[in-house]
């Protein structure tokens, strides 16, 4: 029984041992990281400032040449729409490509979508069978029994938009 306790007891250390080594390795891959991402992170946000003060920079050059032939307001109003612009076409430029409109997508610009399949062939509405499942057309009344309901078009005929009653259960099968 001793040799038991003391097997257990190595090998809750060998354990204890294991763990350790691994949480110095993974923090230590951590730092490194860290390290890379904070250096690069600091170079973006320089970029960006000195973007942004060459942006100025060249903002008031655009300003003072227009201000040349024209008033001064005149010329910081021009300026000022120019950027706008320019800040409108950059977020638009920002937008996920998912959302645009591509040449070869089936999306409806301004209109309603085609009566027939892309493709050309087939119905605008799926099949309906002449009789309901499960039934030899029982003259039940039951809409989807063998007879259709009041006011409904018969089988194999595709609804009218004037036929459709928003406030009728829609049932799908």
């Amino acid at each position: 029984m001793d040799r038991l306790d003391h097997l257990e007891h190595l090998d809750k250390h060998l354990v204890e041992e294991l763990a350790q080594v691994t949480r110095e390795t993974v923090r230590e891959e951590l730092r490194e990281q860290t390290r890379k991402q904070r250096r690069k992170a600091m170079l973006y946000a320089a970029s960006g400032a000195v973007a942004l003060y060459a942006g100025a920079a060249l903002a008031l050059a655009v300003g003072l040449a227009l201000a040349l032939g024209l008033p001064d307001w005149a010329a910081a109003l021009i300026t000022a729409a120019i950027l706008g612009v320019v800040a409108y076409v950059l977020r638009g430029a920002a937008r996920p490509s998912a959302s645009r409109h591509t040449p070869g997508s089936d999306h409806v610009v301004g209109g309603s979508a085609p009566a027939t399949p892309p493709g050309g062939t087939g119905m605008p509405y799926p099949p309906v069978p002449p009789v309901a499942p499960g039934g030899a057309g029982g003259a039940t009344g039951a809409p989807g029994a063998g007879t259709p309901a009041a006011g409904m078009p018969g089988p194999g005929v595709p609804p009218r938009p004037d036929d459709i009653d928003p406030e009728q259960p829609h049932h799908r099968a």
